[in-house]
Order: structure tokens, then sequence, then C-alpha cells
């Protein structure tokens, strides 16, 4: 017979005992609480013990890859995830401190049939989770984190002898040799490398250093306090420091880490901020003269460039445009055989022969480095320029409670989809594959979708006319938004 959890509330003797987990915690393609206000040890034991039982259900050989961030709770929650594998009978392979790519990597390089990575990703401190997955590269998605909800909340781990721990060494050294291979700069190059103190300070320097890059560190010492800011590169605050060092230095470029190295942000020689769905253009113009034909996916919230661009039309590029989210586009690209997805908060899925699928920044970081020694001529700015003009919005989001976020979303996409006008223009079409994407008769949109991670909605807007246009689309959008009282501010605008 199945038990519940039990009702667990912070401070408590049951505290220390007993599991407590937030249901909201399991979200589209990952698991993420604040800690330890919507989970307890306890409860990530729990979650580790219902992930271990999914494996048996599944049928998944019982041997599991696990890595942690480096954030100063992470190792804890890592051992009470380890101790809940362990006592579904699973074969913990503990490969350390790791980037979430790393983990992804272990899979392959140790033969292992799932992996298990404790990261908040770009969460800020106090926020933890997981990222998990069985069928490599994909992770899990809707369908399995419903199912390993179901497990966990209704009580349903099993305990199973079998259980054993390894530690793995020399896997990060493995990373590192996979990523760099036989290539070395034929250019000279000069790159900074912001990392916002976090996982990817163990990484990116050395792995610039091995490419023949000349290296600018901007907060590359670990911190897990975060002292400069957040590291994630969709966020203004960082972007604009990596501009400010690029200025200061001289750098060809910057690229910058999110805390758990799987996505990537650059900025030019100019200073100027890249949003990284105009780089997965550009990498795709280059991709595709070498790999002509080829199918690239780019998430809803990217520019409409990847349907649109002359060169990518004239190389034969099919483009397909699909749900946001690292599971559904690994997923989506695995799907279709796609060379490469891209999405606009940084993720990039490079395929065979370039990667494994998965997404990785320190392998975007590699191949941008391989771009531009295919392009000795030519700087970060000039490929920026090279692209058609278009005027696009951060990724804003505005507040939107986690309990309230889908239903709040679903009223709006239903004002959305009547529009047959927007800022003047003629509506084409309206996109639902994820919230409501209104495209103009211009190939201009706006976008509105329900963040996954965070208690928020996200919007995003673009315009191929003017700044003008862009700020009419965002400001008709943001009027149908604010009919709904559950949405707050704004997280940065433009």
């Amino acid at each position: 017979m199945t038990k519940p959890l039990p009702k667990v509330t912070p401070n408590t003797w049951e505290f220390l005992r007993d599991p407590m987990i937030a249901p909201t915690g399991f979200r589209e393609y990952d698991a993420r609480w604040q800690y330890p206000e919507a989970i307890n040890l306890p409860g990530i034991t729990a979650l580790g013990m219902g992930l271990g039982t999914q494996m048996h259900q599944r049928g998944i050989e019982p041997v599991i890859a696990v890595g942690n961030d480096y954030r100063d709770y992470s190792l804890s929650i890592k051992n009470a995830l380890m101790l809940g594998l362990m006592q579904a009978g699973i074969h913990v392979k503990d490969i350390g401190p790791a980037l979430s790519p790393m983990a992804y990597f272990a899979q392959f390089h140790l033969d292992a049939p799932a992996v298990a990575m404790v990261t908040a990703s770009h969460n800020p401190n106090g926020w933890t989770g997981v990222k998990m997955g069985f069928e490599r590269p994909l992770t899990h998605g809707p369908d399995e984190m419903n199912e390993l909800r179901d497990i966990v909340l209704e009580g349903r781990g099993e305990m199973r002898e079998g259980g054993k721990y390894e530690f793995v060494e020399g896997v990060r050294e493995a990373y590192l040799d996979d990523l760099v291979g036989d290539f070395k700069m034929t250019r000279k190059l000069k790159v900074v490398c912001a990392t916002g103190n976090g996982t990817a300070a163990a990484f990116a320097p050395e792995l610039f250093r091995r490419l023949g890059v000349e290296v600018v560190e901007s907060h590359n010492e670990l911190d897990y306090t975060f002292p400069h800011y957040n590291p994630n590169p969709e966020a203004m605050e960082m972007l604009h420091d990596m501009s400010d060092s690029v200025k200061a230095s001289g750098a060809d470029f910057a690229l910058g880490f999110d805390g758990d190295g799987d996505r990537c942000g650059v900025v030019d020689d100019e200073g100027e901020e890249i949003f990284a769905d105009k780089v997965g253009v550009i990498m795709a113009r280059d991709l595709s003269k070498i790999y002509p034909n080829s199918t690239f996916v780019a998430d809803v919230k990217s520019t409409g460039l990847y349907a649109s661009d002359p060169e990518l039309r004239a190389n034969g590029v099919t483009a397909d445009y699909w749900k946001t989210g690292h599971s559904h586009m690994k997923r989506r690209v695995k799907e279709l055989g796609a060379l490469a997805g891209f999405e606009k908060s940084g993720h990039y899925f490079l395929s065979e022969p370039i990667g494994r699928g998965y997404d990785c920044g320190m392998r975007v970081a590699v191949e941008i480095c391989k771009l531009m020694d295919r392009n000795p001529d030519m700087s970060m700015s000039d490929l920026r320029r090279a692209l058609p003009v278009t005027y696009a919005t951060p990724t804003m989001s505005p507040y939107a409670a986690d309990e309230e976020k889908y239903d709040i979303l679903a009223r709006i996409v239903k004002k959305l989809e009547p529009l047959t006008e927007l800022a003047g223009r003629k509506v084409a079409q309206v996109v639902t594959v994820n919230g409501a994407r209104v495209i103009m008769d211009n190939g201009s949109w706006g976008l509105v979708r329900a963040s996954s991670n965070t208690p928020n909605l996200v919007v995003v807007c673009e315009s191929a006319d003017s700044e003008y246009e862009l700020r009419r689309i965002f400001n008709e959008i943001d009027a149908i938004i604010r009919t709904e009282p559950g949405v707050g501010e704004y997280d940065q605008t433009f």
C-alpha cells in the first residue's frame, strides 16, 4: 500500500525526519526548488528513491552517473539524492563537482544509462534542483517528470537490494580532452572568459588555453556566493559586465557561461551583446556551408532569421521552430536528425559529427573558436553586421506564481489567438506550440509563454522593421498581459 508524503513544515522535528517536497518543483523538464523552504534533505532522498524506482519500472540498467554544481549546499543535496538512489538498488557513479554537460558526457564516457546532475542552473543561490535523463543524450521531458512526480509524492518509491557507491576519478580531464581533440588555433585570438564565479570557472579558462586562445579572465575565481552577479548569460547585468571587459582589454570577443555551464553568451569586439539566437544564425551560416541542406531547430523565442535569412536559404537549410526548454529541444533535434538546435536562452544542441546532441556551453565555445579560425579575416562584429538587421528585446520575465502561471497564460493565449492586427500590421499567424507567438506579415513577432523553471511568464519581441515597431509590438502585447492581475513586474526591460 502506498503512503503519500506527510505534511511537513520547516523548523519542526518532522522536518529533520520526514520528506518535505513542494509539488511545484516538478517542472516540465527538470526539478527545481528553493532550499530548504520548499524541499528538505529527506525530500531529496525520497526524490532519489523515486528516480531509482522509475529506472527499475522502465527497465533501465540500474547504473547512474551523478554530479553536482559549485554551490555550498549542492554536495549535501547530492549526498541525500545518492542515498535515495542506493536505497532503490542503484549503482551510483559519483563524478564529483561538475558542469551539467560534463555529467551528460559521463553517460557516454562511463557507458552509464542514466544521469542525475544536482544544479539550480542559472537560478540564484537558495535554489537547488536535478537535471536527469535515461536515454542519452536526452533528459526528462513532461511525461517522465510527471511520472517521477507521482512516484515520489504518492510514496511509491521502492527499497531494493544491490545499491552501490563508486567515486569515479578523471571524468573532468576526459571531458576537456574530448572538447579540445586535436584542434589548435591558427589565428591569434584574445577572448574574455566570464564565468560569474560559477562552476565553469574550473573549466573554461583551461579549455581556452589548450585551444591556443589568449584568455582575459573575468570573475573566474570559484566563489559560491556569486559576489559580482548571478552567472546567467541571458541577463543584461552579466552581458554588460562582459562588454566592459571587452572594451577594457581590447579582446576579440567575450564568452560567458551560466552556473552549470550548459549555456553560452557572446559579446563582440565592439562590446555589443549578441543574443544567443543571433549567434545561432551566425553558426548556422558557417555550418551550412560545410554541411549543406541541414536542418536546424530553433525555439519559439528565437529570431525569425532561421527561416528568412537569404544565406541559410541558399545553403538549403530547413528551419524548424519548436518548444522552448532544453529537454524539448534535445528531443526535437534527435527526432528530426537535425545538425543543431539553437535556443535564445543560450542552450545550443550540436549533433554528430560536431557534438553528441546535448547542450554544452564549453562545446559552443570550442565551435565559435573554430568558426573564427575558418574566417580569419572576419571579426565577430563583422559576422554580426553581416546578418539582416532585426530589432529584438531581451528575454523579459514578469512575475506569475507557479500555481497560477499556466492558467494565466491560457487566458492570455485566448486573447492573442483572434488578433488580426498588431502594431499596425496584419497578423499572418499565431503559433501556439508553446504559449503564443504572434507573427505579423513582415516577419515581426511577439511571444508570451510560461517559464518552466521559475514563477514567471516570458515575453520576447522582434521587429524586422524598426525600434519603433518593436516598442509598439511590446506595448500592445503588454497591454493584454496587464489584463491579468496575477502578473507582476518585469525582471528587466529594454
